[in-house]
């Protein structure tokens, strides 16, 4: 495996929870069917701080140096996120002093070079799918300004992705490496998922997709 296939292997092998966290029905699970202005921005800026937070705890001890600079950068841009999707807040943001929910704590369990950046890869795809649902959110309530803040949002997260699978070719040295980072990534998606899920299960409803 090498940097080209490692994404499209994952996409293929977690391609039925992608395709459910990418539903309309993701909004719905994430503000606990709470679909206002004010708590999807709410529940965007309480995900760009847990962003934050990780790669902080990351850049603390990781020993690769491009690793490390790629998490630092991504720690100081995931800070930017949260001020700007705040400043799209008419009021002040107080956080709900979550530490960021299972797939933050699935991230923050990674110890190896090749793990978080293969989490990473995950996180940037689900990342990607949450940031295109709150785009339509804005365009279906007419509020251009606010979905091309996160057209540049998702934009920057998928570039994350990118540069991750960068930094992978040049630490993973066996078949082996690749295959740890390939598991998280696949675990990362599955917490994402499993939150998805209960959540709509709570609510009443189906977490498939209706054919």
């Amino acid at each position: 495996m090498d940097a080209d296939d490692f994404q499209p292997a994952i996409e293929e092998s977690m391609g039925t929870e992608l395709e459910r966290l990418g539903s309309s029905k993701l909004l719905v699970a994430h503000t606990n069917a709470d679909l206002t202005t004010e708590r999807v921005l709410q529940t965007a800026a309480d995900s760009e701080r847990a962003a934050a937070e990780t790669f902080e705890a990351w850049v603390d001890d990781e020993d690769h140096d491009g690793a490390r600079d790629a998490f630092a950068e991504f720690r100081d841009q995931e800070r930017d996120h949260y001020e700007r999707v705040t400043a799209l807040l008419e009021g002040d943001h107080e956080s709900d002093g979550a530490d960021g929910g299972p797939m933050h704590d699935r991230l923050r369990s990674l110890e190896t070079t090749a793990e978080r950046l293969g989490g990473l890869v995950g996180r940037s795809l689900v990342g990607d799918r949450t940031h295109l649902q709150v785009v339509n959110f804005f365009v279906n309530e007419g509020d251009e300004r606010r979905a091309d803040a996160f057209r540049e949002l998702r934009s920057e997260t998928a570039a994350q992705g990118d540069r991750a699978l960068a930094v992978l070719e040049d630490v993973c040295d066996e078949a082996e490496d690749w295959n740890r980072a390939r598991a998280a990534a696949e675990d990362v998606i599955e917490a994402a998922y499993e939150v998805y899920a209960a959540s709509l299960n709570e609510l009443g409803l189906d977490p498939k997709p209706i054919c």
